[in-house]
């Protein structure tokens, strides 16, 4: 058994090999990996004994799965409505330059990754952006960056 066999073997056991686990073993495989990597959600489906397809259709569904090797802060600029009207766009831009990356890619160094989202919950702080757990808001363009070497 290759590495990843006995990894995916070891958390499908951990559930039982119950095929309505996937999300959590999907979950905590993310967590062991900080991504997904194509071999384990082959391996996933042939430990559950179900089609590839349906655990691509599972982890392509939900947007907390990564495809690609995450930063280690994650990054979510709000781009809901309270939020673009007080300008969010502004700060999604200056973030990216900051970062030199896109929504949904990887700083070079691995410190971060970018996303957008559509709501975070907080619309009377509005533009707002999290980077981890931490929730920053009233952000100004001239914040992004002193926001960001704090956690870099």
């Amino acid at each position: 058994m290759t590495g990843i066999s006995s990894i995916v073997n070891r958390v499908v056991e951990k559930h039982g090999s119950n095929k309505d686990m996937l999300i959590q073993i999907l979950l905590d495989l993310q967590s062991g990996f900080g991504w997904l990597p194509r071999e384990v959600l082959s391996e996933v489906g042939k430990e559950l004994g179900i089609p590839q397809t349906r655990v691509y259709q599972v982890a392509t569904f939900y947007k907390a799965f990564s495809f690609a090797p995450r930063g280690r802060h994650s990054v979510r600029v709000c781009m809901g409505t309270a939020c673009q009207v007080r300008g969010a766009s502004l700060v999604r831009d200056r973030v990216q330059q900051v970062l030199g990356i896109e929504p949904g890619e990887t700083s070079p160094d691995m410190q971060f990754s970018l996303e957008t989202v559509n709501c975070l919950g907080c619309c009377a702080m509005g533009p707002v952006m999290t980077v981890g757990d931490a929730y920053h808001g009233h952000l100004t363009v001239s914040d992004v960056e002193k926001t960001l070497e704090k956690c870099a």
